[in-house]
């Protein structure tokens, strides 16, 4: 499952928040979650690690940004928003998502499981995203994708300055 949504919301707080004050590795659940990926390619590539693959991630509750405008406008009841900064110089490799908090929130919700991933700047030279055979470039702010966990994806920032995303997870409505 594979949407195309666009988000009119006021960015500038995930813009402006404090990126530094987490850091880590993309890939950490990745190396021993997603092995069915990875063993098409002969395992995971060893060259991936925290050098080039580090990611900013920020959490969000319902008290700071609007889980109900959000979800009335993706169609989604929102569970979990989170930003991640992405620096230039490091990718989130070949993946699905694997809703790991919302199974274990919600063990028995057979609902659809859906992420949706929004930019939240206007495309700069050197960010994309690929999802199965299509790669997203030249996006606006407030666009993004709807996807299950049936959509391989992965991205990057070959480019000069920071990409920010947005992460909104939850049932689809």
């Amino acid at each position: 499952m594979l949407k195309a949504i666009k988000l009119n919301y006021d960015f500038s707080k995930l813009l402006t928040a404090d990126y530094e004050q987490h850091s880590g590795s993309c890939i950490k659940h990745q190396v021993d979650e997603l092995t069915d990926i990875h063993d098409k390619f002969g395992g995971f590539p060893r060259t991936y690690t925290i050098n080039n693959t580090l990611i900013h991630q920020l959490w969000w509750d319902n008290t700071q940004l609007d889980f109900d405008d959000i979800g009335q406008q993706l169609g989604m009841e929102v569970v979990t928003a989170s930003t991640i900064c992405q620096p230039p110089g490091h990718v989130v490799p070949w993946h699905r998502d694997t809703f790991y908090q919302i199974n274990q929130r919600f063990p028995n919700r057979q609902e659809l499981k859906v992420r949706a991933n929004i930019y939240l700047e206007d495309w700069k030279m050197g960010h994309f995203i690929q999802y199965n055979d299509s790669v997203s470039t030249h996006w606006k702010s407030g666009e993004g994708f709807i996807w299950d966990s049936s959509i391989e994806h992965l991205g990057a920032n070959a480019g000069m300055q920071n990409k920010y995303t947005l992460q909104i997870s939850g049932f689809l409505k």
